[in-house]
């Protein structure tokens, strides 16, 4: 048996090591892809030609998903387009030197960028698997998949996660900047303790998936206290940003646009779709949802 388990692992690690590498190479003709067209933007609004250049990227992304017919293939981007523009954004800043808010933004976002890129790597199977998710939207209609995939699945996260990224526009390109602040130490606070709870929601998560038997329930640790940490952690992130840009000036008070649409994204369509898959698996997941706070942890009602 053990000898069975070994031979399994080394019939199944090139497999999943050949998926990494076509990911890595889509994800890298997506990069050179979408900076071909920001230099060809280059007159441009900062704003419009990183838009656009995100979208190209996005398009290559697809491409790839599509040949090798694995929607999954964009899972990672959610993760990355942060890092890049914030790391091409402070190339391209006109402030000649690096104020600590710009420090520290950088910092916050590769910390969630590089957490949440890790837990994407650590649980990905490779091509031969396709998020849960995406196998029922690829059944229940076979043929307009394409499009859901294009649209649903990847045009729409990368417009949401760039509408949120924004907020970190004022950091690198705002003609004036408000003195480091309250509200900066507020965002960062907001930032670093939304990618902690990722993390110890995911590592819970995980160990309990080790040990969990047929219909177990996750409701221990964070998970007691809210039916998704993870997700709790995720759209706090995006409000940790929104007070760097309000620290900016308070005249960007508009970008609440971006933790706003990701915050509706979370509540009215993953939430959803994550307990109605629990709710048919597990019947006892009703009992979690009447005594568990569905997103802000909060004490768990008595039974």
């Amino acid at each position: 048996m053990i000898e069975q388990k070994i031979l399994s692992k080394t019939q199944e690690s090139p497999k999943r090591t050949q998926s990494f590498l076509i990911c890595g190479i889509a994800y890298l003709f997506g990069l050179c892809g979408g900076i071909f067209v920001g230099i060809l933007l280059d007159d441009l609004h900062i704003l419009l030609s990183t838009f656009i250049a995100n979208i190209v990227a996005t398009l290559i992304v697809y491409g790839f998903s599509m040949i090798y017919k694995n929607a999954s293939l964009y899972d990672p981007y959610w993760s990355v387009q942060p890092f890049i523009i914030a790391i091409i954004w402070v190339i391209l800043s006109p402030i000649r030197s690096l104020l600590i808010r710009q420090v520290l933004t950088i910092i916050v976002i590769t910390l969630w960028s590089f957490r949440l890129t890790i837990n994407w790597i650590r649980g990905w199977q490779g091509l031969q698997h396709e998020d849960w998710r995406y196998v029922n939207f690829r059944e229940k209609n076979p043929k307009l998949f394409w499009f859901t995939n294009l649209m649903g699945i990847q045009l729409m996260p990368t417009i949401l996660v760039y509408v949120g990224c924004i907020s970190i526009y004022p950091v690198f390109f705002g003609t004036t900047q408000n003195n480091f602040g309250f509200l900066d130490v507020l965002g960062i606070i907001f930032c670093i303790g939304a990618t902690l709870i990722e993390f110890f929601a995911d590592e819970q998560l995980k160990i309990f998936q080790k040990t969990k038997k047929k219909g177990d329930i996750m409701n221990l640790h964070l998970w007691k206290y809210s039916r998704h940490p993870n997700y709790f952690g995720e759209i706090s992130f995006w409000w940790g940003l929104y007070f760097i840009a309000l620290a900016v000036d308070l005249q960007f008070w508009w970008l609440i646009i971006g933790p706003a649409l990701i915050t509706l994204l979370f509540i009215f369509i993953s939430i959803p779709m994550m307990e109605k898959r629990q709710l048919s698996n597990k019947p006892a997941y009703l009992d979690y949802i009447t005594q568990t706070s569905m997103l802000i942890p909060w004490f768990p009602k008595n039974k």
